[in-house]
C-alpha cells in the first residue's frame, strides 16, 4: 500500500515537473508571438497617423497635436492631385519643344482633381479608431510643434507614441521590464513612436 502511494506521489511530481518545464520553454515563445502581433498592429496604426499628418500638412502647412482635428480632417478633407497624360518624346525634345508648348497643342494634359483623404489613406479603418492603441483601447500620445534647424530654418514637426507598458499590458511583465531597461541603457524611447518633437527625423518611426 505504501509503495503504491509513493509511486502515485512520484508520478504526480514527475507530471508537475514536466508541466513546469514545458511552461518555462513555451512561455517565451508565446510572449514573442503576442509581442510581434501587437507591435505590428501598433506600427500600422502609427503609419496611418503619419499619413494623415502628412496629408494635413499639405493643406495647412503644419501638423496638428489634436486627434479631434486630425480625425475630422480625414473624414472631411480633400487632397489636390495633379493628373498627367501624355509625354514629350525624345524627338520633340530634340526639336526644342517645351512642356508649355506641348500643353498648348494638347500633346500632353495636366488636370487637377480632388480625392477625399479618407478614401486615400483610411480605406479599411474608421478614422475614429486612429487615436486608439490596438488591443488595449488607450489613446496614443500626440503632439505637434516647430523646430529650428542648425541652419536657422523653422520646420513643423509632430510625434505620436505609446509606451511599452501601455501596448503590452497583460503580457509577461518581466519581459516588458527587460525591454524598458534595454531602451533606457541605449537612451531610446521605451515604446513605439513616429516623428519627433526634439529632432528633425523626417517623420521616421523608431522601428524603422
Amino acid at each position: 500500500m505504501i509503495k503504491t502511494v509513493i509511486k502515485i506521489a512520484l508520478l504526480v511530481v514527475i507530471v508537475l515537473l514536466g508541466y513546469m518545464l514545458y511552461e518555462s520553454i513555451n512561455e517565451p515563445i508565446v510572449y514573442q508571438e503576442q509581442y510581434n502581433k501587437r507591435k505590428e498592429a501598433v506600427v500600422n496604426r502609427l503609419k496611418l497617423i503619419r499619413d494623415a499628418q502628412v496629408a494635413y500638412k499639405t493643406i495647412h502647412n503644419k501638423y496638428t497635436g489634436s486627434f479631434d482635428t486630425l480625425i475630422d480632417f480625414v473624414k472631411t478633407g480633400n487632397l489636390k492631385v495633379l493628373r498627367m497624360e501624355g509625354t514629350l518624346t525624345d524627338s520633340m525634345l530634340q526639336a526644342g519643344m517645351t512642356e508649355v508648348e506641348a500643353l498648348k497643342k494638347g500633346i500632353i494634359k495636366r488636370d487637377t482633381m480632388f480625392i477625399s483623404v479618407k478614401d486615400s489613406i483610411c480605406k479599411r479603418l474608421s478614422p475614429d479608431s486612429m487615436r486608439f492603441v490596438p488591443f488595449v483601447g488607450k489613446e496614443f500620445e500626440l503632439g505637434a510643434g516647430q523646430l529650428t534647424t542648425g541652419s536657422g530654418l523653422v520646420i513643423p514637426v509632430f510625434e505620436a507614441k505609446v509606451l511599452n507598458k501601455v501596448y503590452l499590458a497583460g503580457l509577461d511583465e518581466q519581459q516588458r521590464i527587460n525591454m524598458d531597461n534595454e531602451a533606457k541603457q541605449l537612451d531610446r524611447y521605451p515604446g513605439l513612436k513616429v516623428g519627433s518633437l526634439e529632432e528633425a527625423n523626417n517623420n521616421a518611426g523608431n522601428w524603422e
